[in-house]
């Protein structure tokens, strides 16, 4: 049986780390939607570098394969070793491979006359590298390799079951009929799409097949969370006696494998470099998080009747996402959309759902009393639109820009929808002289599109927003991340608003909330400002409210000059 890994060095800092912590922000809600869902069962796959990996007999033997890294600022070491016990027929043989982080390294095929002798020389190198047994928990210990673990691609392998060395068992599932709507089997493809996940890795500029040590599983994710957690602690209040910076950033370059060539690993020294690998991580979190929704059970396996995939896919949503069948407030989404859109582009809002999250209701209950709650638009990664509908909105990864790292909302459709622009079908030039407002907005809200020529089906959100005390703002402040004391939210005041003398109210769940209905006007008190639209930023989850997912087509009408 493979080892459990009790990551040791963590515990302490995690314990201060939340000590007198009110709310969550996006990492810590991740680092603990991720602990509570369900462990994986991981996939082990050949070595894609062994020159066995084409023999479709070559299997790995049951869970006989680890890969272990090892990284050590102060000695520059950051190096990993591979092994695995592969069946090959009736042959068993030893791969081996290790070498820097980054680079193929070396290799050596062993082969062995029995499983017996497979397996002795197999668990004796794991012991050597790790000082832990194979059979029982893995520590982590210093100046030892640290257990990675990664979960095997299905491009690279894939798995076979077999009964007692029998053919491939198989148990033929009579598959239901899907009971949801067209609109809303689109919806459920599009998002829990494995093209999706691939597309926003891409965007990412993340490539799971170019991970230094292959695609981290949702458990090894989750420990470079908490060592993160652990770096924070240690920067935001240094101890005597403790774990330093440089040891505590070895670990976390030991358990997420950094390829640093042959240069010094850095150490994380400031909140800016810590932000970073946050960010780094939390897309690769985000993604496990929603393909975990997926996982089916043993029994669902076994099951003669099973429901349609896209049914199982709804489900995990909870029954909570229900097309918008009210007159008056598809009115009212369809006149924002129309009234604050681009006027270069046609928009057409295709289908509108209503999303009730309970959990992010009652939070945002009491947010709702501060002050002003506006139904504002927003965008979001389609690798985190399950979770989202699930859980509700996060600070996105990636999300710092020229007002800070919050969440971002806005009065004008097109301020959102800018961000749905894929690369081919280009876009508006920057505006100004604010050469980084396009970059940022994309990275801000990074509103994903499915394009087809000169087409995009996006999808976006309208959600509501607890402003409370609002702090204006006319030029950029990146290094935001809460509003100053006594202000709830900051607005980055744009040269234009809708109409205020349009707004209209909605009612929902018994407070009203004020909806911009006009076409925007200039705002002269503003003409100076940096910023073209507004912007809304609020820097904790719970004063938004995701109301009204929507699916708009998007097309030029005549090419902006």
């Amino acid at each position: 049986m493979a080892p459990k890994l009790k990551a040791r060095v963590q515990s302490e800092g995690l314990q201060k780390g939340r000590q007198g912590a009110e709310e969550e922000d996006s990492f810590r809600c991740t680092a603990e939607a991720l602990r509570a869902a369900p462990e994986e069962k991981l996939r082990i796959c050949v070595d894609p570098a062994c020159p066995l990996i084409h023999r479709p007999e070559t299997q790995v033997h049951e869970d006989y394969g680890y890969t272990l890294n090892q990284t050590n600022i102060g000695k520059n070491n950051n190096k990993f070793y591979t092994i695995q016990l592969l069946e090959d027929s009736d042959s068993f043989i030893c791969w081996n491979r290790w070498g820097h982080v980054g680079e193929v390294g070396q290799s050596k095929l062993s082969p062995f006359p029995s499983l017996k002798a497979a397996k002795k020389g197999f668990e004796k190198k794991f012991q050597d590298k790790t000082k832990n047994k194979w059979a029982e928990d893995h520590f982590v210990d210093p100046g030892k390799y640290t257990l990675i673990k990664v979960q095997g691609e299905d491009e690279t392998q894939e798995a076979a079951v077999k009964a007692d060395g029998g053919p491939v068992a198989t148990v033929v599932q009579r598959v239901r009929p899907c009971s949801l709507d067209p609109a809303t089997q689109k919806l459920i493809t599009n998002i829990f799409g494995k093209d999706m996940f691939k597309n926003t890795m891409a965007l990412m500029n993340l490539d799971v097949k170019k991970m230094p040590l292959g695609k981290l599983s949702k458990q090894q994710i989750m420990w470079g969370l908490e060592a993160l957690e652990t770096l924070e602690v240690a920067l935001k209040a240094p101890t005597d006696g403790g774990p330093s910076l440089e040891e505590l950033s070895s670990h976390l370059y030991a358990v997420i494998p950094h390829n640093f060539g042959r240069t010094r690993p850095l150490p994380v020294h400031s909140t800016e470099m810590l932000q970073t690998k946050k960010d780094m991580l939390l897309v690769p979190a985000d993604i496990e998080l929603a393909q975990t929704l997926q996982v089916t059970s043993e029994e669902e396996k076994k099951a003669e009747e099973v429901p349609h995939p896209l049914d199982q896919d709804y489900e995990l949503l909870k029954d909570r996402l229900q097309l918008l069948d009210s007159a008056s407030e598809d009115k009212v989404v369809q006149t924002s959309l129309e009234q604050t859109g681009y006027s270069y582009r046609s928009l057409v809002l295709l289908h509108v759902w209503k999303v009730n999250q309970k959990g992010e209701g009652d939070r945002f209950q009491a947010r709702s009393q501060q002050g002003s709650v506006q139904l504002l638009w927003h965008g979001a990664s389609a690798a985190v639109v399950a979770a989202s509908l699930t859980s509700g909105l996060h600070i996105m990864p990636r999300s710092g820009g020229c007002i800070g790292k919050g969440v971002s909302s806005a009065s004008e459709n097109s301020k959102s929808a800018h961000c749905a622009t894929p690369p081919l079908l280009g876009a508006p030039p920057p505006v100004f002289g604010f050469g980084n407002l396009l970059q940022h907005l994309i990275e801000l809200t990074n509103l994903t599109g499915m394009s087809c020529g000169a087409h995009c089906i996006s999808y976006m959100f309208l959600g509501e927003v607890a402003l409370g005390g609002e702090h204006h703002i006319t030029i950029s402040k990146p290094i935001l991340n809460q509003p100053p004391p006594g202000f709830d939210s900051v607005i980055a005041r744009g040269h234009t608003e809708p109409d205020p003398t349009q707004d209209t109210e909605l009612e929902l769940d018994g407070r009203g909330v004020k909806v911009p209905q006009g076409q925007p006007v200039p705002c002269s008190e503003f003409n100076s400002s940096d910023f073209f639209k507004s912007e809304y930023l609020i820097y904790n989850e719970s004063q938004c409210h995701l109301r009204y997912p929507l699916e708009i087509h998007l097309s030029y009408l005549s090419c902006p000059m």
